[in-house]
């Protein structure tokens, strides 16, 4: 069964996600996982399905089709998921003043590691007390079982007193 990997996006309205559902229900396809939000006044989302491959060229006409009512869709065949070398899963959850280069920074350490960023969130809110702009993000790493978790962990501390900002890193059952 192909899997395939959907990226959407388009004005926000009501009704989206059972939009792109139906389609993919209707030609038998099975929603594996997703992440969706609401975004500046857009609806954008990323989804993995898999569909019979009798199914597939009808799904991906009928997902096309959507954008008919704004909704841009790509549509991606992924390969079928391997099993990796030894790696392990860690979350990363950061909060400070806002500023530019948090993201790039704290990239930039993961990378030198072959870490790999599996999820990340982040948000900009307003501080309780003082009303200045506060960076929040949560990343969940998927992390080499070689690779020396201590010195990471040094690596993003030193790396978050420069930046000013809280930094946990932590195991994920």
């Amino acid at each position: 069964m192909p899997n395939l990997v959907l990226t959407l996006i388009g004005p926000d309205r009501p009704g989206l996600v059972e939009a792109v559902a139906q389609p993919i229900a209707a030609n038998g396809g099975n929603w594996l996982e997703s992440r969706m939000a609401h975004l500046g006044g857009k609806f954008a989302g990323i989804l993995r399905i898999d569909v019979p491959a009798e199914k597939l060229s009808v799904l991906v006409q009928s997902l096309r089709e959507l954008e008919d009512c704004g909704l841009r869709v790509v549509v991606e065949e992924s390969p079928p998921e391997r099993p990796d070398e030894a790696r392990h899963l860690m979350e990363i959850d950061l909060e400070g003043l806002d500023r530019p280069g948090i993201v790039r920074e704290i990239s930039r350490v993961l990378v030198e590691q072959s870490i790999n960023i599996e999820e990340l969130s982040t948000e900009r809110t307003k501080a309780p007390m003082s009303g200045e702009a506060l960076f929040r993000a949560r990343a969940l790493v998927n992390v080499p079982d070689d690779c020396d978790t201590a010195k990471l962990r040094l690596r993003l501390e030193r790396l978050a007193t420069d930046l000013m900002v809280e930094l946990e890193l932590a195991e994920k059952d």
